[in-house]
């Protein structure tokens, strides 16, 4: 969200998806840049159809803190499965698998960072992920990814921009490649 702002004034955005909740001081700065540019924006939405490709937002709970509002988006390219965790928290995570069948997912953007927050062990057993991206900074202030989150994914094959730099994640005919570039 803190690059929000700069984005919109350098890039030519159709569309901006707000989480559910309150809405806090800086979104409320981007919303007056978006009326101002007169770009259409959506707050709490269920899905939204990309060409032909169909977003599903999962959390539609609202809970009392930022973190735990987060969008939690999953997607199906041709078979492929991902699931984006924003920074959505344990107690989001046990309501996402309570509420729906998410299992095998292909592609997990690991929550929060890999913080001791999210990524709970009954999570990650219940989608099974084969890959796991944590977007993280080098030697960053929270020691983020937290080892226990990493324990609890070494079934998986974790991916780490503090790590590998940038991750490009190519889907085509059914099959995943991932590069890094440090």
């Amino acid at each position: 969200m803190g690059e929000a702002i700069n984005l919109v004034n350098n890039f030519k955005i159709e569309k901006v998806i707000l989480n559910c909740g309150e809405i806090n001081e800086l979104e409320q700065e981007l919303i007056k840049i978006l009326i101002k540019k007169q770009i259409p924006y959506y707050s709490c939405i269920n899905e939204i159809d990309i060409e032909d490709i169909k977003l599903y937002f999962l959390n539609d709970q609202i809970y009392d803190n930022e973190n735990d509002n987060s969008n939690v988006i999953y997607v199906n390219l041709n078979g492929i499965s991902l699931l984006l965790m924003g920074d959505a928290g344990k107690e989001v995570e046990k309501a996402i698998i309570e509420k729906y069948n998410l299992k095998n997912i292909d592609i997990l953007k690991v929550s929060h960072h890999g913080s001791k927050t999210s990524s709970s062990k009954q999570f990650i057993e219940s989608i099974d992920p084969i890959y796991s991206i944590i977007s993280v900074g080098r030697n960053n202030r929270y020691n983020h990814p937290n080892n226990e989150v990493l324990e609890i994914l070494k079934n998986t094959q974790i991916y780490r921009t503090d790590l590998n730099g940038s991750i490009i994640v190519t889907l085509k005919n059914k099959k995943i490649n991932i590069k890094t570039c440090i």
